[in-house]
Parts: structure tokens; C-alpha cells; sequence
């Protein structure tokens, strides 16, 4: 009699085991750090703040001469991003961001939201509140932090070498002192000026390309033979021809 008790508690049971792997994938808080915690598995179609912070996250997978829009809508673009995020670490590429795709971000950033490799001060050597730009000082601090996530998939295509980054941000008088342009994208603080480091100049704007960077200026353009100029604009300006660019 006991035995056929048994038998059929344990059919019931086995019918109602979750793997890990599913259990993971149902569940993206699993893995949630001081940043930002994901809530529910994100899709195309989906929108709303964790999309805009997705896209934040993943602005450096564009794909050639693109740029990722970052309005919290779950389009065909941001599919794409997640899809070579997804691709760059070796997880299962399906453009469906759930907990592998956020254990992953969670792993690359720290508790202030910023990627692992990069921060908020090498991005701002001007001044310590990120006021005296062309826009707010939470707008250009947001930019720069843009700007850090697109580094970040960009040294991860290099290898994980480091890049060296000389400057970002700058308020109209720090950017009158050294001369800047009036109309600099370092006055909005997502405009970052690179070192040679261990890649070179020519590698690390050829590969900027690839990274959501529609200003790019290097070697061969007035004043940038000793820097690599990433930044954001409306439209795409790229010079740097001693490179071939």
C-alpha cells in the first residue's frame, strides 16, 4: 500500500520541477545589486523606465555608424543591441533580455551605474558638480554615463585592454581655458577625449565606428594628432584621416 502511495506523489512531484536555467530566466531580480534591478524579462514591443535603463546599458552595441535611441521603447533597434550584447559574452543570442542578459550587465557595473572599467571622475575634469555647461548638470552627468557604457562594449571589442581617457565634461570657462570649440560636445558632457594607450590612436577610432559614436576625430584633423575624440551629435561627423577615416 505504500508503495503505491509513493509512486504517484513522486510522478507529481517530478511533473512540477523547474530547472535552474528556467527558474533564472523567470526570474531577472535573482541577481540585483545597488544600481538597478530589473523586474520582468524585456522584449520587443515592451517600454517604460527598465527599457530606457536596458538601452543605457547596452548604447555601445549599436552596430556600424549607428546610434541606439534611448527613449524607453523596446524597438527593432534595441533588439539588435541586446542581440550583439548578447553575442560579445557568449550568452544565448536572442535579442530577449532576461537573467542571463542582466546577471551579465549586473556583473559589469557598479553600485553607482557606471561600467566596471570607467567613472564619473575621469569624465570630469572640470569641475566636482557638473554645472556651467550648455545643459543641466544632471543632463551632462546622464551623458557621460552614456558615453562610459559605449567605452565599455568598445574595450571589450578591443580585447579588454584598457583605454585611457584624458577628459570629458566641460563648463563654458573650462572649456574657453583650454581653448575648446564654442559649440564642443564637451559642453554637454557626452564628448570623451581618448588616449594612444596600448591600442593606438587609429585602432581605437576605427573601432569607435562600431560603438554609438556619431562624432569621431583623430589623427589628421585639425588639433587631434595627440587625442581620439568620441562623442554624441545629431549627425554623423567622423575625421580622422591619417587613419583613413
Amino acid at each position: 500500500m505504500k508503495l503505491r502511495f509513493v509512486l504517484p506523489v513522486l510522478a507529481l512531484l517530478s511533473a512540477v520541477v523547474v530547472t535552474p536555467a528556467a527558474a533564472a530566466e523567470a526570474d531577472p531580480v535573482q541577481a540585483a545589486d545597488a544600481c538597478y534591478t530589473w523586474g520582468r524579462t524585456l522584449s520587443q514591443g515592451a517600454s517604460g523606465e527598465d527599457v530606457r535603463q536596458l538601452q543605457i546599458r547596452v548604447a555601445g552595441y549599436p552596430g556600424y555608424g549607428a546610434v541606439l535611441a534611448i527613449d524607453g521603447q523596446f524597438g527593432a533597434g534595441t533588439k539588435a543591441a541586446v542581440t550583439r550584447f548578447q553575442q560579445a559574452y557568449g550568452l544565448g543570442a536572442d535579442g530577449i533580455a532576461g537573467a542571463a542578459t542582466f546577471s551579465k550587465i549586473y556583473a559589469l557595473q557598479d553600485n553607482d551605474c557606471t561600467p566596471v572599467n570607467f567613472t564619473y571622475d575621469e569624465l570630469n575634469n572640470c569641475n566636482s558638480d557638473w554645472s556651467g555647461g550648455n545643459v543641466s548638470a544632471a543632463t551632462a552627468r546622464a551623458n557621460a554615463l552614456v558615453s562610459m557604457w559605449k567605452l565599455q562594449a568598445m574595450r571589450h571589442a578591443m580585447g579588454d585592454r584598457p583605454i585611457d581617457v584624458n577628459g570629458g565634461f566641460r563648463s563654458v570657462s573650462c572649456n574657453n581655458a583650454v581653448g575648446g570649440a564654442t559649440g564642443s560636445r564637451h559642453l554637454y558632457g557626452d564628448a570623451v577625449d581618448l588616449g594612444a594607450g596600448p591600442q593606438g590612436f587609429c585602432a581605437l577610432a576605427k573601432q569607435a565606428r562600431n560603438h554609438g559614436f556619431n562624432e569621431i576625430l583623430g589623427p589628421g584633423y585639425t588639433g587631434h594628432n595627440d587625442h581620439v575624440h568620441v562623442a554624441h551629435k545629431s549627425s554623423r561627423f567622423w575625421s580622422a584621416p591619417t587613419c583613413g577615416i
